[in-house]
């Protein structure tokens, strides 16, 4: 009779208890931030073939889109300096004060592209110019995200880890879609002459409404309950140097590192062939190639359709992630990629019925990634270099893997005339994707290393002879040793 209270008892301490409207708070300041920054992030490629290779590269013949998604990769070269940066304060100081950083800086940066002169104002310093304010963006971008994703993960209870994780690609998708929504408006309203001379700039400065509604959202956050059990643990730990954090991604999560990556390769690669590639391929390159092409208009409203149909699928994959597991979800996104590569490219050359129908088909496997991920990736790296080991592993493969995808599938494209390079670019993603879930651990139910066990305060039974108030809404048990 004595045995089973303080078994009961000591479950309850064992568990960190949050209230489920805090979480829910975390999830949309988060996901609002999110929408923030990807509308100000992904505005440039919707806009790359439409306006900007005549504003900022008019003399580079039909290398001119090729520069111009250059210049759109050139963020990705300091995305994993941001990562590394943002991410050592956060694991430091905490997530929501640098997460508040991050999205103030990207919204500067997007006004200041929005009001840089045309290479006929100011010549090649133009260029220059978008170029150094896309690495300011890519800077920022680079702690955003997995910023966000740390934020979510910590505040979301073991088993419904997938469901709140996939709110946060929601805001993504919502910022993809309000760009090329915005974009989609002008583009079809303003004749061209005014898009070219000032209409392109307007997305671009209602950057800033966004960002103050971010940057306002998470700075009435506090920190995580893992991050708080961390620092109440060892408080020390906010001195750590870079180096030192640096040194223990290196000796003990290596093979966390590259299982990330991995999964990270096939599911950005997706995602930038889709929302960053796909516009350019049907209004420039196939046209150029003498395929089935469509007019501006066209692809903008089929990228806003099948952003829509992944808006309302997203949630739904993460929710199922929470009963059926993370492995097979992202196992079928993968497969997905070997298997429908190139017929989904073959289907883009097919005029408007099969471009529809592979848009869809790509959208589909990205939701896979898309309502998966954002809980997978977390549960690989403990709470002292959770931030940190998100952002360099995360950016560095975007980076070098991802975010450079439309630059190369174009120039490969353009030097070789062979209009199925997409599609090889998404099976070997595809293939990264088999080998990482293959090597992944099932996080899915379980607590997130070095944290405590999170359960709402609601699921939490009281022991036995216990004040029902004493557990409420804003109370954190957590375990004494950590």
């Amino acid at each position: 009779m004595i045995e089973k209270p303080r078994r009961s008892r000591r479950r309850i301490l064992d568990t960190a208890v949050e209230d489920e409207a805090t979480v829910r708070r975390a999830a949309t300041a988060a996901s609002v931030g999110n929408v923030a920054e990807w509308y100000d992030f992904g505005i440039y490629s919707y806009l790359a073939a439409v306006v900007l290779t005549r504003v900022f590269f008019p003399d580079a013949g039909r290398w001119s889109l090729v520069l111009t998604l250059a210049a759109f990769a050139a963020a990705f070269v300091a995305r994993p300096f941001g990562g590394f940066v943002f991410g050592h304060l956060g694991d430091r100081v905490g997530r929501p004060r640098v997460l508040a950083a991050t999205v103030l800086l990207m919204t500067v940066a997007t006004v200041l592209l929005g009001l840089v002169p045309s290479h006929g104002t100011i010549g090649v310093a133009a260029p220059v110019l978008v170029v150094l304010i896309r690495m300011l963006q890519g800077f920022s971008a680079g702690g955003e995200y997995t910023g966000a994703l740390t934020l979510v993960a910590e505040y979301a209870p073991d088993r419904r880890r997938g469901f709140f994780g996939s709110w946060l690609e929601f805001g993504t998708i919502v910022g993809y879609s309000l760009g090329a929504g915005v974009t989609a408006a002008l583009v079809t309203l303003m004749p061209d002459d005014d898009l070219l001379a000032w209409g392109w700039r307007i997305p671009f400065l209602l950057a800033l409404p966004l960002g103050i509604a971010g940057v306002y959202l998470r700075l009435r956050l506090e920190d995580t309950p893992a991050f708080r059990q961390l620092m109440e643990r060892s408080p020390a730990l906010v001195t750590m140097t870079h180096g030192r954090a640096f040194g223990i991604l290196m000796k003990r999560y290596r093979s966390a590192a590259l299982v990330t990556a991995g999964l990270v390769i096939a599911w950005n690669v997706t995602n930038y062939v889709l929302t960053a590639y796909v516009p350019t391929y049907l209004t420039g390159t196939l046209p150029r190639s003498g395929a089935a092409g469509t007019s501006r208009e066209v692809a903008t409203l089929l990228q806003v359709g099948v952003t829509v149909l992944a808006l309302a699928a997203v949630v739904v994959v993460g929710r199922w992630s929470d009963r059926i597991g993370r492995r097979p979800l992202l196992a079928a996104g993968s497969i997905g990629l070997v298997v429908l590569g190139l017929p989904i490219v073959w289907l883009l050359q097919l005029g408007l019925a099969g471009q529809a129908t592979g848009l869809v088909l790509l959208a589909a496997i990205l939701v896979c990634f898309a309502g998966v991920c954002p809980s997978t990736l977390p549960a690989q790296f403990p709470t002292l270099v959770r931030y940190a080991g998100l952002g360099l592993t995360f950016n560095l493969a975007v980076s070098l893997f991802a975010g450079t995808a439309p630059a190369v599938i174009e120039a490969a494209v353009t030097a070789t005339g062979n209009l199925d390079w997409p599609g090889y670019y998404l099976i070997g993603a595809g293939l990264v994707g088999l080998v990482s879930v293959w090597f992944l651990v099932e996080p899915a139910g379980r607590p997130l290393p070095g944290a405590a066990p999170l359960e709402f305060a609601g699921d939490v039974p009281a022991a036995p002879g216990a004040d029902p108030d004493a557990a409420g809404p804003d109370a954190t048990a957590t375990r004494a040793s950590g």
